[in-house]
């Protein structure tokens, strides 16, 4: 069953923050931690691990410790929805977050969402705002298994690690 649910974590950064990554809305995972990318099965600190060449973080100490370090910062396009349970297809009546924020206080070289709804919004409703282009990565989810974790990190790193 459909619940409408208003983003409960907030935007992770600092003045430091050169990346901006976008997922698309909290996994109910991520929504009981209070933090992003909750659900053990999400390859997401594992790829991001690989690409800085880093230990994967654990509890969300650890992985804010480790995005302040590589200077990310972390967020999702949209800030309330209605959505069934964890599923990107279900999602209607989008509020989008406000990137301004982020982008007043860092200076993000490079923003990119983490998948194909992550970019379908933010093209559909951010991109206009901002006047930035995201770089679509493929998902880390593990509904996304045609993307093996190498293959991940290779594309991963390319774009990210991008001069």
């Amino acid at each position: 069953m459909k619940e409408h649910i208003i983003h409960p974590i907030p935007p992770f950064y600092d003045k430091e923050s050169k990346i901006l990554i976008l997922g698309s809305f909290p996994s109910v995972k991520s929504r009981e931690q209070k933090f992003f990318y909750g659900h053990p099965q999400n390859r997401f600190w594992k790829v991001l691990a690989q690409v800085f060449a880093d230990e994967v973080p654990n509890t969300v100490p650890e992985k804010k410790a480790f995005l302040k370090k590589h200077h990310i910062a972390l967020w999702d396009v949209i800030g309330a929805c209605d959505i069934e349970g964890s599923s990107d297809s279900s999602i209607t009546n989008v509020i989008v977050n406000d990137l301004s924020k982020i982008l007043e206080t860092a200076e993000i070289r490079g923003i990119f969402v983490n998948g194909k709804t992550a970019e379908k919004y933010y093209k559909k409703y951010t991109e206009k705002k901002t006047g930035r282009r995201a770089v679509c990565l493929p998902s880390t989810s593990p509904a996304n298994a045609a993307w093996k974790v190498e293959k991940l990190v290779e594309k991963w790193s390319e774009e990210i690690l991008a001069p």
